[in-house]
This record gives C-alpha cells, sequence and structure tokens, in this order.
C-alpha cells in the first residue's frame, strides 16, 4: 500500500464516520549533464500588473471570494479560480478573461455529477476543459471548455472509504484528458479519458535507503502511520509543454528532464551545497511539527463535536502521530531545492531552500530547459511574494493572497521577456563527458 493511499486509510475511517541526501540513480549513463553558474545573476522583478481582483472591497459580488483552493490558465489567459470547498462555503469555479474581466462561473455544492462535496484541486487543460478533484465523491468532475458538466471519473483504487486525493496534478500540455502525477516518489502519467481512473508509471526517482514502500499493511490505527523523516528531499515536479517533465528528487542542485517515455534526456546542475542539518535544527523541526498536531482540529460533517466513538479514534491517532514525530529520524542535510515549476513557455524556476524555522521565501532560478541561466528573482516583493500559484501564456503568473481582514485577492502580472527567456543567448559550455560525472 503507498503512503498516499495508506494515508487516505486513515482519514476514510474517521470519514466513514462522518468526518472529514544522495542524487538519484535512474538511468544516468547517456545523459547529457549541464552545469549552470556558480554565482547568481540578479534578474529584475520589474513586472507588469495586468489585474487585481477580489478582497474584502470587491466591487462585483463575483469576486467576493471565501477561499480559494488553487488557479490555472488555459491558452488564451483566461484564469480560472476554485473558490470554496463544499464543507461550509458554497464551492464554484470563476473564470476570469487576460484583462481580469469576468467570463464565466459554474459548478455547486451537491451530490450529483458535476456537483461538489468536497472539492480540493483545479485543473486546467490549455483548451478550458477543466477538471475538479471531489475527493468525497470518489473521484473527477470533468467540465468542458463552456463549464458544461461532461462526465465523472471515477478512483477505483480509494477501496470504498469515501475518499480520493492525488495532491500535486499538473496537466499534460501535449492533450485535454492526461495529468501528470505522483504516487509516493514514483511519477505517473494519469489518463482520465475512460469512466475509471487509469495511471502508468513515468519516472521512477531515486529513493532514499529505508524510504522504500514496504507493502500493504494492516491492523490497528497505530500500525498505519508511517516513520517520520525530517529533511527528506521531495520529489518536485512539472510537466513540460513538449511532453516530458522536469524533477528534482535528491538534497543537491540537481533538475533532470524527460521526454515525453520518461527517459531522462538532460539534466542542470549547480555547485550549490545542501546546508547540514545540526542538532539545533532538529529540535525546532521536532516542536514545530508536534505545535501542528496540537492545532489540528477535527469537526464533524455538520459542524460541532465528533460523537465519542469517533473521538476515541481521533486520540489514538494524534497519539500515534505525536510519538512517530518524536521518534524522527532526519537526513543529514536540509534538501537546496524547496520548489519547482515550468512555464507557458517552458523555462524553469527553481525556488531554492532557506534556512529551516526561517520566515524568508528562498530566491529563484530561471533556467531554460536547454541550460540557458536568466539568472535569479529575489522574492518577498509586491510583484513575487514566493513561487506563483499558476503560470499562463504571454507571460502571465497569478498569486493568491489575502487582505487585512484574511479575504482572497488574486494578482496577475506579466512577465519581461528577459524572464521568459525569449531572448538570446548562446548556450553554456556542456560537461566533459570524458570527465567523470557524479551521479546526479
Amino acid at each position: 500500500m503507498s503512503r498516499r493511499w495508506r494515508a487516505h486509510v486513515i482519514c476514510g475511517m474517521l470519514l466513514a464516520t462522518g468526518f472529514v541526501a544522495a542524487l538519484g540513480a535512474v538511468g544516468l549513463e547517456a545523459q547529457e549533464v549541464v552545469d549552470l553558474p556558480d554565482e547568481d545573476r540578479p534578474l529584475s522583478g520589474d513586472f507588469e500588473l495586468v489585474y487585481r481582483i477580489g478582497s474584502a472591497a470587491a466591487g462585483a459580488a463575483w469576486e467576493e471570494f471565501s477561499a480559494i483552493r488553487n488557479a490555472g490558465f488555459d491558452g488564451e489567459g483566461n484564469l480560472y479560480l476554485l473558490d470554496g470547498t463544499g464543507m461550509g462555503t458554497a464551492p464554484r469555479i470563476v473564470v476570469v478573461d487576460a484583462t481580469g474581466g469576468f467570463v464565466n462561473e459554474f459548478g455547486r455544492a451537491g451530490e450529483g455529477p458535476g456537483e461538489f462535496r468536497t472539492a480540493t484541486q483545479l485543473v486546467v487543460w490549455a483548451n478550458g476543459r477543466t477538471l475538479v478533484e471531489d475527493m468525497m465523491h470518489q473521484g473527477y468532475h470533468i467540465f468542458g471548455p463552456g463549464g458544461g458538466f461532461e462526465r465523472m471519473v471515477r478512483e477505483a483504487s480509494a477501496g470504498g472509504f469515501g475518499i480520493a486525493s492525488r495532491p500535486g496534478l499538473r496537466p499534460e500540455r501535449t492533450g485535454s484528458r492526461t495529468l501528470i502525477g505522483r504516487d509516493g516518489r514514483t511519477i505517473l502519467r494519469v489518463d482520465m479519458s475512460s469512466e475509471e481512473v487509469t495511471e502508468r508509471a513515468l519516472v521512477e526517482p531515486w529513493t532514499p535507503r529505508g524510504q522504500e514502500e514496504q507493502g500493504p499493511r494492516s491492523g490497528e490505527i497505530e500500525d498505519l502511520i508511517d516513520e517520520v523523516w525530517g529533511f527528506e528531499p521531495e520529489v518536485l515536479y512539472d510537466a513540460l509543454p513538449a511532453g516530458g517533465v522536469a524533477f528534482s528528487d535528491s538534497s543537491t542542485y540537481a533538475i533532470k528532464l524527460t521526454d515525453p517515455t520518461g527517459a531522462i534526456e538532460r539534466i542542470l546542475r549547480r555547485p550549490i551545497q545542501p546546508l547540514a542539518v545540526t542538532e539545533e535544527m532538529k529540535q525546532a523541526e521536532r516542536e514545530r511539527r508536534l505545535e501542528e498536531q496540537r492545532n489540528r482540529s477535527f469537526t464533524s460533517m455538520g459542524g460541532g463535536e465528533p460523537p465519542p466513538e469517533v473521538q476515541g479514534l481521533i486520540s489514538r491517532l494524534r497519539t500515534a502521530q505525536s510519538a512517530a514525530v518524536e521518534n524522527m529520524r532526519f537526513f543529514p542535510e536540509v534538501p537546496v531545492i524547496s520548489a519547482l515549476r515550468a512555464t507557458w513557455d517552458g523555462a524553469l524556476w527553481v525556488q531554492r531552500s532557506t534556512e529551516p524555522g526561517s520566515d524568508e521565501t528562498g530566491p529563484i532560478d530561471v533556467v531554460a530547459p536547454d541550460g540557458r541561466y536568466a539568472g535569479t528573482l529575489e522574492t518577498g516583493t509586491a510583484a513575487l511574494p514566493d513561487m506563483p500559484d499558476a503560470f499562463g501564456p504571454d507571460g502571465l503568473v497569478a498569486f493568491i493572497g489575502a487582505d487585512e481582514f484574511d479575504v482572497p485577492v488574486v494578482t496577475v502580472w506579466r512577465l519581461p521577456p528577459v524572464i521568459r527567456l525569449e531572448s538570446a543567448r548562446p548556450p553554456p559550455a556542456l560537461s566533459d563527458p570524458a570527465q567523470p560525472q557524479s551521479r546526479d
């Protein structure tokens, strides 16, 4: 049983009662390796403000947002926003055009196909077809380019627990019915063209020793809790315009790019060393995760306190989770990369991590898939507070924020050509193939 589905089994037990290091070694024998510059080249964050919608002072009813889950652009520059979840707020999809004007609104709460019980994720394909993940429906609603409901795709492996989720889905740019997703550390191509989800492994990234799947598990709720690791190098990925993926699977700065079949074609590296994990970092990470456990709350679908039998399950779950955190193990280094995205044109935005516990957001390197390094953007500004929530055509980027009253605000900027890597630059020299290369 994968980590993803094992976690869903635990959640499903509650929902059924009314509640909701080293580098990868994946076929690296013949890849081209590009070494990026050692030093940062600062890029100006002089973006063009295109529009801002939302806030407590919104001038129209359609832009009175309650809780925007995520966003996505289509090929015409229209922005789609998943607002509300179906858990106390009215769920809907709002569409605005490339100037911020209202286009359409569709979707609503309900029990039937095309109606959301718990809308958790939105995916937008280039032609305007959309997918909404609905955990309590055990599947996905597919809407046509105009917002009309087309069909429901079920998640067969949810196991009857009333929950299904695939966090981090990305639309494939070469079609309008396939996605890129992940199960554990495996990157998948996910097909939504039939009545049930089908998938196949696209890339098997490196898995740290001791993190291999142990197979199906059963028994008491305590037996289903995974061992907790601190500073584990996450598999970060995004879909590329030509059909491949870009991903990072280690603690070092190494971005691997594949062709549409999943074969690795190129590796982009920077000689930035990971930060060594100290005892102070370990203790702070334990305390942070324990605080998260203490602040986590459970309420019934209708609000209020859960019934006594469910409270017992929750108490056991919390105790087991806290024990796992108390006994957590640690990787020796903090991963260099914290986020990875691909723009509409295929440029890579690689966000570097900061020291654990810091409130600052890391800088973002902008790199072309062929290894052209445009430079590095500093985050924490009005135009670039963090990694964008969505990339669109013609240099559009969207950020989901909030005003002083915690009401959602969406801001869309346009990137200048130099950041979009439209200007011609000579490619950097490649690593000498005759020299030994690390397996990254």
